[in-house]
């Protein structure tokens, strides 16, 4: 049985710089059932899932699939700096890394997401002009606005241990002042806020606040959606049920997997939910050429 080739990494060019990638094809000779793009999640969460993502495109490459790896622009490898970066780039970077693959295995392309990045490619196949294949999820942020406010109370907590007063950079909040209403004020202000390391403008806050999981998608588009759970047999917390429900109403042709595992996204060690990769792998069949 032939071998994958290793993983090519090279730059995209794109109109404002270079996009780094990862490409993973499989065995020579075979022909990719699927074509699938990783959206990343969002600032130190993007860290925390290296890991499992690398695990799950070597599995889908061994399996006969094709994973194209981009890191969006301001993240990772690629040009730009956090703070310049917008969703609407976020978006161009898909569909630019969407049409790479296409040219390059003649495969239905689909997306893959981790959290945020779960949200923005279901948010790109709502609106791309060529249908995606089909959207897997792995535990997408519900809703913009709440996962915005939480991203804010990183900033809370760090100040807490440095006696309440706003470090350096924290333009237009107030000493003692360091509330979420506050840093939202100051973002509303057009100011932007050094959070956990990341300089975040107030641009992508407005475009991610009103973004909600359970108005996107399209009537008959295949989503998978998985859900990581703290032990077999829980359900599905109740918001989540909701989107779920929303979802299908919309006649979007969702499928609900409640996969057992650690909340690696946010685990202060680099951990792996080994149940979540071959369940992903698994519901590739369905989207086979």
């Amino acid at each position: 049985m032939a071998q994958r080739p290793a993983a090519e990494a090279f730059f995209l060019p794109a109109p404002n710089g270079e996009r780094y990638c990862l490409y993973h094809a499989p065995a020579e000779g075979v022909v990719p059932r699927c074509a699938l793009v990783y959206v990343h999640p969002f600032a130190d969460e993007m860290n925390k899932c290296r890991r499992m993502a690398a695990l799950q495109a070597r599995a889908f490459a061994d399996a006969g699939h094709a994973v194209l790896q981009i890191d969006l622009h301001g993240c990772g490898d690629s040009s730009g700096d956090f703070g310049a970066a917008r969703w609407d780039t976020w978006h161009a970077d898909i569909a630019l890394a969407c049409d790479w693959l296409s040219r390059r295995q003649q495969a239905p392309v689909g997306l893959w997401g981790t959290r945020l990045g779960a949200l923005l490619a279901l948010d790109f196949a709502s609106r791309a002009t060529h249908p995606v294949a089909c959207v897997m999820l792995w535990q997408p942020v519900l809703n913009g606005a709440l996962y915005m406010t939480q991203f804010l109370r990183i900033r809370m907590a760090g100040d807490m241990l440095v006696g309440g007063e706003p470090a350096a950079g924290m333009q237009g909040v107030a000493p003692k002042a360091n509330t979420t209403q506050a840093m939202r004020t100051a973002l509303a202000g057009g100011e932007s806020l050094e959070i956990g390391g990341y300089l975040l403008a107030p641009e992508l806050v407005k475009a991610i606040d009103p973004i909600t999981l359970a108005a996107l998608g399209a009537p008959g588009m295949p989503v998978h959606w998985f859900e990581i759970i703290s032990e077999a047999g829980r359900t599905l917390p109740p918001a989540a049920n909701n989107a779920a429900a929303a979802l299908r109403e919309r006649g979007v042709d969702l499928q609900v997997h409640l996969i057992a595992g650690p909340p690696f996204w946010a685990s202060q060690e680099i951990v792996e939910a080994p149940l979540l990769l071959a369940a992903t792998l698994a519901c590739t069949e369905g989207v086979a050429a």
